[in-house]
């Protein structure tokens, strides 16, 4: 139990002077944004960028959070008036700010008729998202709604307490369209390619289900600007909540820790009244491709390897893994890979954006561990790994390393690591995964025939390039009879 009492607007007062703080009337800010995905990566990226804004002067961003799944955010974040740190650290010294652009957080499901009621609030303009790929209840190999998804069943069966993104935010963007409040800007924050689009083909898809005079009134009132987001965020600890409550003398159940880098690129599509964060540094552009591109499958495609081989040979945390210099060497390598894939992008340098990678990767306070990265790969590996070396096959390009880290991601299935210690597979296909690995019959060759049929991964055609197949079943054999370390370092 915490000896001291808890952030809130009551007690704010008592904070050391060196945490920085809210320089704005928090009670005079009306709520212009609805979030979906109260999670630590929202609260240090787009909350933490409103409110340097509200701290400019603007006015009227404050945020109405919506937790999709658990009521742990609410209770976190409700009885401390939505208050927070977020704890900016590096190897050489800490920023903490004391974050006030949040106000209350609702859940889904539970109190979705109040969200309804706040997305049809002419005051609204924005809703940004940030559920993870998997919240949009897309199917990966059409790019379309999954109509027989579960969830997508479940709101259209409860249409008065929809708790999918598609299904709420579409059930309120009728409520907005009965109301007459006019159009709103849906942006996504979530690392999937052209994330306007897919947030457009679930809602689109959604309100189709619905009524089809609905969606064309979205189309025609609605944006759906795509965005890059860049932010390094590992999940809290109890340890990190009663650290920083040493320092700050109060309780913060909602803190987060993050790295000092932070970066935000914005389609400038906006349907509504668009916030001026280009003042507070978000770079506004007429296209995010690129950017989302080079993020993908340079900094995101490279997380997720590192997070496997790491995790399979035995590092718990990302600095621990890029410290490996054979795991290192392949990263570069893979770089050299992924890199080839990228259209010319004006204000991007590649070797100085793979130094800045590797030294943020390589900071050792913010113990991002291997398995958190590691988690829904299913919805990860199309867009960071498998297009990638499908433009390189379609060119006749060898691909050895995005190979060898797609078979990380198989290793990675089985559930067992390299000392046969059973480990959870966190992942929406995870079922699926650990049937066909235990029907492959264990070998390498059946395994990467086995989850090569997943079609929403692995695209039709994927499996009969002879090449892929055989480098596949090479370093997955290798996984299998080596182990990860070994692996890596006879591919030095």
């Amino acid at each position: 139990m915490s000896g001291h009492p808890r952030l809130s607007n009551v007690t704010l007062h008592q904070a050391p002077e060196q945490f920085l703080r809210p320089a704005y009337d928090r009670t005079a800010q009306k709520t212009g944004c609805v979030h979906f995905g109260v999670g630590a990566f929202h609260r240090a990226h787009q909350a933490a960028y409103l409110d340097a804004l509200m701290n400019s002067g603007a006015r009227d961003w404050k945020i109405l959070g919506v937790s999709m799944r658990s009521p742990a955010v609410g209770e976190q974040l409700n009885p401390q008036d939505g208050l927070f740190s977020v704890n900016a650290r590096s190897a050489r010294q800490d920023e903490t700010r004391i974050v006030g652009s949040l106000g209350p957080v609702l859940l889904a499901g539970a109190q979705s008729a109040e969200i309804v009621r706040a997305l049809a609030d002419p005051a609204i303009s924005l809703a940004t998202i940030t559920v993870t790929e998997k919240g949009y209840c897309l199917d990966p190999a059409t790019g379309r709604l999954d109509e027989g998804h579960a969830a997508i069943r479940h709101d259209l069966e409860n249409p008065s307490a929809p708790s999918s993104l598609p299904g709420l935010l579409t059930v309120g963007l009728a409520a907005r369209r009965a109301a007459g409040a006019g159009p709103l800007t849906i942006l996504s924050c979530d690392n999937l390619s052209n994330n306007g689009s897919a947030t457009r083909a679930a809602i689109l898809g959604y309100a189709t289900l619905m009524d089809d005079s609905l969606a064309g009134w979205i189309e025609a009132e609605c944006a759906f600007p795509s965005s890059m987001v860049d932010r390094i965020v590992p999940a809290t600890t109890p340890a990190d909540i009663d650290a920083l409550e040493q320092e700050l003398g109060l309780h913060d159940e909602g803190m987060v820790n993050t790295e000092r880098f932070m970066q935000w690129v914005v389609e400038d599509k906006f349907a509504a009244r668009r916030p001026a964060l280009d003042t507070v540094g978000v770079q506004f552009t007429n296209d995010v491709a690129g950017w989302e591109h080079a993020k993908l499958r340079m900094l995101n495609a490279v997380h997720s390897t590192m997070a496997y081989l790491g995790a399979l040979g035995g590092f718990d945390f990302i600095h621990e893994a890029v410290a490996f210099a054979p795991l290192r060497a392949h990263v570069e390598a893979l770089w050299d890979e992924q890199q080839a894939t990228l259209a010319p992008l004006a204000g991007f340098d590649p070797a100085a954006y793979r130094a800045e990678l590797l030294d943020r990767f390589a900071n050792p306070a913010l113990h991002h561990k291997t398995r958190q990265i590691a988690m829904d790969g299913s919805q990860k590996l199309p867009p960071r790994l498998v297009t990638p070396l499908r433009e390189r096959r379609a060119q006749g390009l060898d691909c050895p390393h995005e190979c060898l880290a797609i078979a990380a991601w198989m290793r990675w299935q089985i559930g067992k690591d390299e000392t046969g210690a059973s480990y959870r597979v966190d992942d929406p296909m995870a079922e699926t995964t650990a049937e066909l690995v235990a029907r492959s019959g264990g070998d390498a060759a059946g395994i990467v025939r086995a989850l090569l049929s997943i079609e929403r991964i692995f695209p039709v055609g994927f499996a009969e390039d002879a090449y892929t197949v055989s480098e596949l079943t090479r370093a997955l054999s290798d996984l299998l009879t080596l182990g990860a370390r070994e692996t890596l370092q006879r591919r030095i």
